[in-house]
């Protein structure tokens, strides 16, 4: 059965720093791309970074330059280092697992985390 949890969600000030982590289990894990994306109240679940197999990386506009996505395959492990948050930065993150597709594409991804919620304060 496969499993991804994200850990690391919480409240921090505008400005701060975060890094969130997502564990996965009962797979392949190199052989799957990573994604992130998050959901704020109200709107749509949207493309926030993802990570190849061969470790290419993107980013949403919003997110380029204050985050950074990587990958310990050792770990099972990929994270997101978010840098100068902003409060509308504050969403569900959620962390996802792709083996084909368009990556910056929720269809692309087979599995799913259940979320950690990330919460900017003014």
């Amino acid at each position: 059965q496969v499993q991804l949890v994200e850990y690391g969600g919480g409240v921090v000030q505008a400005g701060g720093s975060r890094r969130l982590s997502c564990t996965a289990s009962g797979l392949t894990f190199s052989g799957y791309s990573m994604g992130w994306f998050r959901q704020a109240p109200g709107k749509k679940r949207e493309f926030v970074a993802y990570i190849s197999r061969g470790n290419n990386t993107y980013y949403t506009d919003s997110v380029k330059g204050r985050f950074a996505i990587s990958r310990d395959n050792a770990k099972n492990t990929v994270y997101l280092q978010m840098n100068s948050l902003k409060p509308e930065d504050t969403a569900v993150y959620y962390c996802g697992a792709a083996e084909l597709g368009v990556l910056y594409s929720d269809y692309a991804y087979d599995y799913w985390g259940r979320g950690t919620q990330v919460t900017v304060s003014s």
